[in-house]
């Protein structure tokens, strides 16, 4: 295989990669908006199906979220403003990763900058989920995202470097 279609084959994959990260990054984000009619579709369907009846943990807690959800929309609905730009920021960040679809290995700082965004996900998790009252079974379920986060982004970095590696040094340019 020639640099050149080794240099093509891994920038698509790379943007491969990268769309698939920022997807789920936007989806996650969009997911952030309608809360609470979110949790009252949830609850919905895991009673239609018949969940409660096998895992009756999981259906208190739904139902837990979707209560405080709407007691805080009905009195407070300010707060939810919050979630608003959570999802803003999910929103944002994605955007960034513009920088390495284009130009990979000038902005592989961008994938760096997510994968320690995803490490910070785990001790977040740990620390505050206790702290709000999270059970922990649901802190294994957010810390997941940053572990199921940083898969994509580890192959994108690795893949990033192999291109590096294929691309002549210009006199100027910083080691990667």
């Amino acid at each position: 295989m020639s640099d050149t279609s080794d240099r093509a084959a891994l920038l698509k994959g790379i943007r491969a990669w990268l769309v698939l990260f920022v997807v789920c990054l936007v989806l996650s984000g969009a997911t952030a908006f309608p809360l609470v009619h979110e949790l009252r579709w949830t609850e919905d369907a895991l009673r239609a199906l018949s969940v409660p009846e096998y895992l009756p943990g999981l259906m208190d807690w739904i139902t837990r979220v979707r209560q405080g959800l709407d007691a805080t929309d009905a009195r407070y609905p300010f707060v939810l403003y919050g979630t608003d730009w959570l999802a803003f920021a999910h929103l944002v960040i994605a955007v960034a990763f513009l920088g390495p679809y284009r130009d990979p290995v000038r902005n592989i700082w961008v994938v760096e900058f997510g994968m320690i965004a995803c490490a910070g996900v785990i001790p977040l998790a740990l620390i505050c989920g206790p702290v709000r009252g999270i059970p922990f079974w649901w802190t294994v379920i957010d810390m997941s995202f940053g572990v199921f986060g940083v898969i994509p982004l580890y192959v994108v970095r690795r893949k990033i470097k192999r291109l590096a590696g294929l691309e002549p040094k210009a006199a100027w340019a910083p080691a990667v």
